[in-house]
């Protein structure tokens, strides 16, 4: 009678053995389809702007949004040009905001921030026109 017992022991862990190497199977399967799935979106074509994008530096996006405000058509052919010298040379350096806006003025297009300037006052920082505005009246 043990011997039957044994049997139907060692058969009944083979077939859990078996099970668990089907459940494991499933599981990489499953990983993998994940992966599979998850790379298809991130791998969206890089733009011209997204190659300059990577390469600004100190408030290089804040003059190159204000110059697509402005000049639309013109900085999609300055952005389009100058991602071509980036990828042909391999430039890596960073351009900041003072260089781009050197490019566009180059080219004759005059690139306008808005900037202002702040000064301290009694611990609070307050803009130069307001300070003057105030000691007028």
């Amino acid at each position: 009678m043990s011997s039957i017992t044994d049997d139907n022991d060692a058969e009944l862990l083979r077939l859990k053995a078996q099970r668990l190497a089907e459940m494991q199977k499933n599981i990489n399967m499953q990983k993998i389809k994940e992966q599979t799935t998850v790379d298809k979106p991130t791998l969206k074509k890089i733009t011209p702007r997204d190659v300059i994008v990577k390469l600004l530096g100190f408030r290089g996006l804040e003059v190159l949004e204000s110059a697509e405000r402005q000049y639309p058509a013109e900085t999609n052919i300055v952005i389009q040009r100058l991602a071509d010298i980036v990828q042909s040379e391999n430039i890596t350096e960073k351009i900041d905001g003072g260089q781009l806006m050197g490019i566009f003025r180059m080219l004759g297009l005059p690139v306008k921030i808005k900037t202002s300037i702040k000064i301290e006052d009694d611990g609070k920082f307050v803009s130069l026109s307001d300070k003057l505005k105030n000691k007028s009246s």
